[in-house]
């Protein structure tokens, strides 16, 4: 039913001015044109992610947004992180890490959250 539609991510925020700072700012997203007082839309890729305000915002103690990056995920950490985002660092059976980035499987994957701590990860498959 749903197999052939659209999905978007959905990111719950306190601070909506704040966040549009991060989003646009940090991650270098730009504004679909839809917004308003209570969210704004951006394209990533070929989606899209809503940023809305919600009173439980940050409540989610799992991955919010994943962000595939092929095989330029040490670049966009280094780049992030010259924009002062800070990466995560999780300690998960049969995961390694070098640096910022955990090596799972076949898969390199690098962690960070936003200002209201929802989280975001970047995703690579291993060379």
């Amino acid at each position: 039913m749903l197999g052939t539609r659209n999905a978007m991510a959905t990111v719950a925020v306190k601070d909506l001015n704040e966040a549009k700072g991060f989003y646009e700012g940090t991650l270098g997203l730009e504004r679909t044109g839809e917004e308003g007082e209570e969210a704004v839309t951006y394209m990533a890729g070929d989606s899209t992610v809503l940023v809305y305000r919600s009173q439980y915002a940050g409540t989610n103690q799992a991955t919010a947004v994943t962000w595939a990056v092929d095989d330029d995920l040490e670049a966009v950490v280094r780049g992030l992180k010259e924009k002062g985002v800070t990466f995560e660092a999780y300690d998960l059976p049969g995961v390694t890490r070098e640096g910022d980035i955990h090596l799972a499987g076949g898969t390199k994957v690098a962690w960070f959250k936003d200002p209201d701590g929802n989280i975001h990860s970047l995703v690579s498959e291993r060379e």
